[in-house]
């Protein structure tokens, strides 16, 4: 049976050391980091993920200010709120949570934000230093998974990875991460997605197996090579009458079956969610030391 790699006790192991660096901005610089997110409407899951975002911010000493907005705010006062945080030298970083109301232009809600307060690594300034390997905000969820294989002693250099799921959130910038010449990475990458021909014979390949499609049961546990490691970023809701909140929450992978021929596997949930948090309080502590033009 296959290793369960828990976000959940990498993401507490990293709090309390981000909790340390808190403290030291605090105490030798006067220093608290503050993090802002914007909320437009009441998506369920949106809602969820900006309370725990909060807990998480409260829990290793980050300042937390929530903008939560009905869903049919404007975009026009969308963009000027963002303007607004960033003028607002109180704030080192901020995010908008997506996904946003239909009428919300979303590039242009992205495009608006400063590259220095992105804290989400959305932003394409942010994105092409990633691209060539310069210092920058990394996207949460590919640095997340990053660190959840470093921190379980996972080899990433000269792996084959393979990555199913081409998101600009997900898939792109994890395959450039771990394709780059540096450390934590060195890996080959291949990205596929759900119209790649003959997916199986290539997730097969896979030494690191990352499912980011979006779709239940995209992985299943013929799709995967024995011994392999399968990191799954899928989060989606099943109906389920038995649970109080009426559904469940399933992966991209057949959890069950690939457990017997993985070597190691990440939950849904409690695998790489609470790993994507975390790396937003990593970004928002660098914030503001790069806004202190501390080293």
């Amino acid at each position: 049976m296959a290793t369960i790699l828990s976000g959940k006790e990498c993401a507490a192991a990293m709090h309390e050391e981000l909790k340390i660096k808190v403290d030291e901005l605090k105490n030798k610089h006067n220093l608290t980091p503050r993090l802002a997110v914007i909320l437009v409407g009441d998506d369920p899951g949106s809602v969820s993920y900006v309370r725990g975002k909060e807990k998480d911010c409260l829990r290793v000493g980050i300042e937390f200010q929530l903008h939560k907005f009905d869903t049919d705010y404007s975009e026009a006062d969308l963009l000027a709120l963002i303007l607004q945080l960033n003028d607002d030298h109180a704030i080192h970083g901020f995010i908008v949570q997506l996904p946003l109301p239909g009428h919300i232009n979303e590039e242009k809600v992205l495009y608006a934000i400063d590259p220095e307060k992105d804290v989400d690594g959305f932003h394409p300034v942010n994105i092409g230093r990633m691209m060539i390997g310069a210092q920058c905000f990394l996207p949460a969820t590919p640095h997340g998974i990053q660190q959840l294989l470093v921190r379980n002693n996972i080899p990433i250099e000269g792996q084959h990875v393979v990555i199913v799921g081409r998101s600009n959130i997900v898939g792109k910038p994890l395959a450039m991460m771990l394709v780059q010449k540096k450390q934590h990475a060195n890996a080959t990458v291949t990205l596929c997605h759900t119209r790649t021909k003959n997916l199986a014979d290539i997730t097969r390949t896979a030494d690191i197996l990352v499912a980011a499609a979006g779709r239940p049961d995209t992985i299943t546990r013929d799709m995967v090579k024995e011994n392999a490691v399968v990191i799954d970023v899928g989060v989606n809701r099943i109906n389920d009458p038995t649970k109080k909140q009426g559904y469940r929450l399933i992966g991209d992978v057949d959890f069950t079956t690939v457990c017997e021929i993985a070597s190691a596997i990440t939950p849904v949930p409690g695998g790489v969610g609470p790993m994507t948090r975390t790396m937003l309080l990593h970004n928002t502590i660098q914030a503001a030391r790069n806004h202190a033009g501390i080293s």
